[in-house]
């Protein structure tokens, strides 16, 4: 069972985060009052930012469920708890359906009807889709999330491998459907900011960085528990080693995928396209993106190469927490030049945002983690793992 220093612990992360969350709702209405647009662009950044941490901790769950591999047994409690915030999430998405006109220009029918290639879109790009779309997005997500969690547990007070046998047949099939469901979402929430744009491996890139930066969260959490029961019994610099190359792969993989999007879009020759990036390192954001490439990619990826890093607890979990706040600045990145096109800019309300979102995101993903065992049992693949070394 969860120990009572680690639910001390989670106890005062559920408060502390309670009382952020509400503190940045508090401002975002305020906020919202005083500039609606302002609102809705800081508020489409900070939720998707945390929807992305959730979705992350999904596809690595999946992953573990069809690996069984050492690296994920440790962790696979904060997965559960982070895809249980699913519900939350889809509940903290209904805002954005008030703030369609004010984010998206297939939302305004003075702009569709000044552009031919809005109205050749119009069929798929209109409020009543976007929100059927999202809903089934939604659904089918939350109804894995918990189909998932329902399995695992049920494990844990088994010792038929059942269980463990339909988390897989599920798993398999989530991983290919989930960029499928994940297409049509960032197509609409983040593609269709701009009329133009469009990439085909955009998405891709989205799904690598939420599951680098749900990596690093978990990384950086089981560091902060390590010493404590049940961890310290269990958890050992092996582990950290695992998880310190995992994490090393998907630093190297975002990397690729960003700049091979660049190298296309850029040798291709294609105006559309190539405005997406001019006005992103227009200003003030070519510095946004000279740190991103910095703290993101280069620093990580030479840090990590190193095993001793890797198996430095301290210095593994910095590297993590590095990683996850460099992405909070990609997606900054990613959404608001599209707004804002002739230089940077930045909001009081683009650090109440995610705030918000935040404060509500960890205070349901301490109280899912406290309210189950934070190891798994029963799982027939822990008795074939070779021996670990400390």
């Amino acid at each position: 069972m969860t120990g009572n220093v680690v639910r001390s612990r989670l106890d005062g992360v559920q408060t502390s985060a309670l009382i952020a969350g509400g503190a940045g709702v508090a401002l975002c209405i305020f906020g919202a009052l005083a500039d609606t647009r302002q609102f809705f662009i800081s508020y489409l950044f900070g939720y998707l930012f945390w929807l992305g941490l959730a979705l992350g901790c999904l596809v690595l769950l999946m992953i573990h469920h069809l690996t069984g591999g050492r690296w994920g047994f440790p962790l696979r409690r904060f997965f559960e708890a982070a895809i249980m915030t699913l519900p939350l999430m889809a509940l903290l998405f209904l805002p954005l359906f008030f703030g369609l006109r004010e984010l998206y220009p297939w939302s305004r029918p003075e702009v569709v009807a000044a552009s031919a290639l809005l109205r050749q879109r119009h069929f798929y790009m209109n409020g009543p889709a976007f929100v059927m779309r999202a809903a089934v997005f939604f659904a089918l997500l939350v109804w894995t999330a918990r189909t998932l969690n329902k399995w695992s547990f049920l494990q844990d007070d088994t010792a038929d491998p059942a269980p463990t046998r339909r988390l897989r047949t599920l798993s398999g099939p989530g991983i290919a459907l989930y960029p499928f469901l994940a297409t049509f979402a960032y197509v609409d929430w983040i593609l269709s900011l701009e009329t133009d744009w469009y990439s085909t491996m955009f998405v891709v890139l989205i799904i690598i960085g939420q599951i680098l930066t749900a990596l690093a969260f978990c990384i950086v959490l089981l560091a902060w528990l390590r010493s404590e029961e049940p961890y310290s019994r269990v958890v050992t610099t092996t582990n950290f080693h695992h998880l310190g190359s995992l994490l090393l792969a998907f630093v190297m993989m975002w990397a690729y995928m960003a700049f091979g999007q660049l190298l296309i879009i850029w040798s291709g020759n294609l105006p559309a396209e190539i405005s997406w990036y001019l006005h992103r390192i227009a200003g003030g954001w070519k510095w946004v993106i000279s740190l991103i490439a910095i703290f993101h990619f280069f620093l990580p990826f030479f840090l990590l190469l190193s095993r001793d890093i890797k198996r430095r607890v301290a210095a593994l979990a910095t590297v993590a927490a590095v990683i996850f706040f460099a992405h909070l600045a990609d997606v900054f990145w990613l959404i608001s030049p599209s707004f804002y096109r002739t230089g940077f800019s930045i909001h009081w309300m683009d650090a109440a945002a995610p705030a918000a979102v935040g404060g509500l995101w960890i205070a349901a993903f301490s109280a899912r983690l406290k309210s189950r065992p934070l190891l798994v049992s029963n799982d027939p693949r822990q008795k074939d793992l070779p021996p670990d070394e400390h």
